[in-house]
């Protein structure tokens, strides 16, 4: 059976998105540093920003983990054996995936699981044209709030998650193993975690990623700010605000920051927040691993590294954890 929809199938998305925002930048700005969840990045324009910063010339993590998929696809298909149904958090652009899948054998079921419900649905069309015999599942969901799967036509096949894009990163260590470790039980025994993660690289490449010069990543930074206007009713000046992304060696993690350019306030939720010129407010960080700093983080979520494939210039992994 295909199922074919043109709304998502299964929906565990908050009835009160906009309250959820709300009291995240209100408790995330009484903080010091302040900071705002990267997750509020993707509305459907924060998506169609992000899709642009995967083809810009400076951001080598999307064609690398390409280039290590267009490889290695074939193998990660074996290890994952027939009938497979594969689970892809943060789904966004469907560009990797039809690689993987191209390489299974027969699998039983492709549920992408994404935030941002539009974005999703448009780039399952041409998914659904090229693999007609998989049943495609769509899910609208925050999958850092936990979600389940919904049921498909062979309920003993086998689950593996597809978590691409070095998202992991975006998770400090201690959250990064929670997250993994709601992975492997959503997989449950027998099951697997295909992971993409940035190894630490030299920092001007790493600055370089995260500071274009065609400045999509500072739309992409400030269309939170933009978000919080049209969405919160928030007061502000979003043109008083510049994007910044530096490397914290020390930390392994290139910060992005929203940097003020000179005393002012943000109002919103009936409370009122001030910055002074240079005060910034963090709303990402991208943690980079080692490879001894991975084997670590599967064993902590209870996983085990199976294999793992690198490009030749060892900037990034992708690991086929165990559970």
């Amino acid at each position: 059976m295909t199922l074919q929809v043109d709304h998502p199938a299964y929906d565990h998305s908050s009835n009160d998105v906009a309250g959820e925002f709300m009291a995240d930048v209100l408790t995330g700005l009484a903080q010091s540093p302040p900071v705002i969840p990267p997750k509020y990045f993707y509305d459907d324009a924060g998506s169609r920003l992000f899709d642009r910063i995967c083809e810009l010339p400076e951001y080598y993590p999307t064609r690398t983990e390409m280039q290590i998929l267009e490889q290695y696809a074939g193998a990660i298909g074996e290890r994952l054996g027939e009938g497979v149904v594969l689970v892809e958090p943060g789904s966004g652009s469907s560009a990797k995936v039809s690689l993987l899948l191209r390489n299974l054998r027969r699998p039983v079921a492709y549920v992408p699981v994404e935030i941002s419900g539009d974005h999703m649905l448009s780039s399952l069309t041409p998914l659904r044209q090229q693999f007609p015999a998989i049943d495609i599942i769509p899910v609208c969901a925050d999958f850092t709030a936990g979600f389940t799967i919904p049921d498909v036509d062979a309920p003993a096949a086998r689950r593996a998650v597809f978590f691409p894009g070095s998202t992991i990163g975006n998770f400090p260590p201690d959250q990064a193993a929670a997250l993994l470790a709601q992975f492997r039980a959503l997989v449950g025994a027998g099951g697997a975690v295909v992971l993409g993660v940035d190894l630490r690289k030299d920092p001007a490449v790493l600055e370089a990623a995260y500071n274009d010069a065609a400045g999509v990543t500072a739309a992409f930074n400030r269309n939170l700010l933009t978000r919080m206007q049209q969405e919160l009713g928030a007061v502000l000046d979003a043109d008083g605000f510049v994007h910044r992304a530096v490397w914290n060696a020390p930390e392994s993690r290139i910060e992005m920051h929203l940097v003020s350019r000179h005393a002012q306030t943000i109002e919103v939720g009936g409370s009122t927040f001030r910055y002074e010129a240079d005060d910034f407010i963090i709303t990402e960080f991208s943690y980079k691993y080692t490879r001894a700093g991975l084997d670590a983080l599967a064993a902590e979520a209870g996983l085990r590294v199976g294999a793992s494939w690198e490009d030749a210039r060892g900037w990034f992994s992708i690991q086929y954890l165990e559970a």
